[in-house]
């Protein structure tokens, strides 16, 4: 590979992770000054830069930056109308008693597809530490198992804002990454399980004193049981069993009812819907085109024209529609109607700022990724790869997993990892959905201390120092590492 092209790209890389751990500015400004340097360094026009870089923004966004606006609206619905929480206590009545650090898991799962881990974390720690408190044990199990849980389809499964950035730099088929996403989750299930049911007992004494008093009461639990002083619960606090614990009332908040009116609730099956009719539309678009690209012997082209039949699928199933009718969906179905139209803009206003700065890093990505192709450094890097016996789709998932551990945000490195790798995906023969899977699989690598998620759940959890290291960063590192052959056997059946 030409010197002046490598030195590019390193210097590009260490551009981002220097600005975002050592200065004030964001990843979104890091990006672009990456984008900046990169084209400088190997040397192409300045003006030049200018226009790759405005032209990659635009292009990106204008692919993916309509969806991840409506995802996170149809997520903000279902956090303030009760449907998250409906969905959780249905998946913990449906797994039955002893075994909830699968319910908590699969809740965590489901949940995080349209709400940001951050807060779908604070909204469903008060059921782990209800049914801790009943259960008077293994707090740590379930607080682990859900934020892992959490962490897979935050990170794997569209319409969550990192992996649609991801599809849209990579071209990635949207309704096929949420089918393998989906499968990769599921596989990974059972290392989140095994990792917390392993890990939690040996960290329950290590809980903060803040956090046992809370979760616990009097009791001090230490994962096989309690001791110390005998429980001082009140009979309203226990249940008979674990599966009928409900957290606090999450719809205190959707405006005051008219007389008589009975309380808002919102069941598992109309809370789900929302969520569940744009993913199958979205999937149901994928298979068709797939059928219809079959029957017309263009399978893998680069153009293609639906055939009337497959049209109105194609129409449902575009993800701007699709999600369309998923928020008009979530409001008119799970918010009652006596809540004032002021408050329902005002949540959309707060879902669309938390977007905000995801919108800009993604167009930033897609700048950085213009640029790599425009100055030749993608094209160069894709022979030095092609020259040696390293598997092409493991560059993003390398890469992904470096700036992860470097800088923390797990959106941010699968979009930097996307952004550098986007111009070899042609040139190396990689499949976009391969390279967008390595892309948000090496990006859930080792969270520690540079992460916010960190935080949240160490602190929900009253884990600190080591025993935040061993419980969440290496819950975390156990999916990472699950994943790889997951890659190399998906390489094998699509590339």
């Amino acid at each position: 590979m030409d010197i002046q092209l490598l030195l590019a790209l390193v210097v590009g890389i260490a551009t981002i992770i220097v600005l975002v751990l050592r200065t004030r500015l964001d990843a979104f400004v890091a990006l672009l000054i990456a984008a900046l340097v990169t084209g400088i360094i190997a040397g192409q026009p300045v003006l030049e830069i200018v226009n790759s870089i405005t032209t990659g923004f635009g292009n990106t966004l204008a692919s993916i930056g309509i969806v991840i606006g409506l995802g996170v609206g149809i997520g903000k619905i279902l956090e303030v109308s009760g449907a998250a929480n409906a969905l959780a206590l249905a998946f913990l009545r449906a797994f039955g008693k002893g075994r909830e650090p699968w319910a908590m898991g699969s809740v965590g799962a489901l949940v995080s597809i349209p709400v940001f881990c951050d807060s779908g974390y604070v909204i469903m720690n008060p059921l782990a530490r209800s049914i801790a408190r009943v259960k008077r044990a293994g707090y740590v199990t379930l607080a682990l198992a859900l934020g892992c849980g959490m962490t897979l389809t935050h990170h794997l499964v569209p319409p969550t804002p990192g992996p649609l950035a991801v599809a849209g730099i990579l071209g990635a088929d949207l309704g096929a990454l949420i089918l393998v996403g989906l499968a990769f989750t599921v596989i990974l299930l059972p290392v989140v399980v095994f990792y917390a049911k392993w890990i939690g007992p040996k960290l329950e004494s290590s809980v903060s004193e803040e956090v046992r008093e809370n979760v616990y009461g009097t009791v001090t639990a230490d994962g096989r049981g309690h001791h110390g002083t005998s429980t001082t619960f009140a009979d309203d606090d226990v249940d008979s069993d674990a599966r009928d614990v409900e957290p606090a009332d999450p719809t205190a908040d959707l405006g005051t009812p008219p007389a008589g009116a009975k309380r808002h609730r919102v069941g598992a099956i109309i809370g789900s819907l929302p969520l569940v009719i744009p993913l199958v539309l979205i999937v149901l678009n994928t298979v068709t085109a797939a059928i219809d690209q079959t029957n017309q012997g263009v399978v893998g082209a680069d153009e293609y024209e639906p055939s009337a039949w497959a049209v109105p699928f194609a129409f449902i199933g575009n993800p701007v529609v699709a999600l369309v009718i998923g928020i008009l969906l979530a409001v008119y179905l799970l918010l009652p109607r006596w809540t004032p139209r002021t408050k329902v803009q005002g949540w959309f206003a707060d879902a669309a700022a938390s977007a905000g700065l995801i919108l800009l890093i993604t167009g930033a990505g897609g700048a950085l990724g213009q640029v790599l192709r425009d100055s030749g450094v993608g094209d160069a890097l894709a022979e030095a790869i092609a020259a040696t016996n390293l598997p092409a789709f493991l560059v993003p998932f390398l890469i992904a997993t470096l700036v992860r551990v470097a800088q923390g945000s797990g959106t941010v490195a699968m979009i930097t990892a996307a952004s550098v790798t986007a111009p070899l995906v042609s040139s190396l023969g990689v499949d976009p959905l391969i390279a967008a899977l390595a892309c948000t699989a090496g990006s859930m690598v080792f969270s520690y201390f540079n992460d916010s998620y960190f935080w949240v759940v160490t602190r929900f959890t009253g884990l600190d120092g080591t025993a935040a290291l061993k419980g969440w960063s290496g819950i975390t590192t156990a999916v990472w590492a699950g994943s790889i052959p997951l890659l190399f056997i998906t390489n094998l059946i699509v590339g």
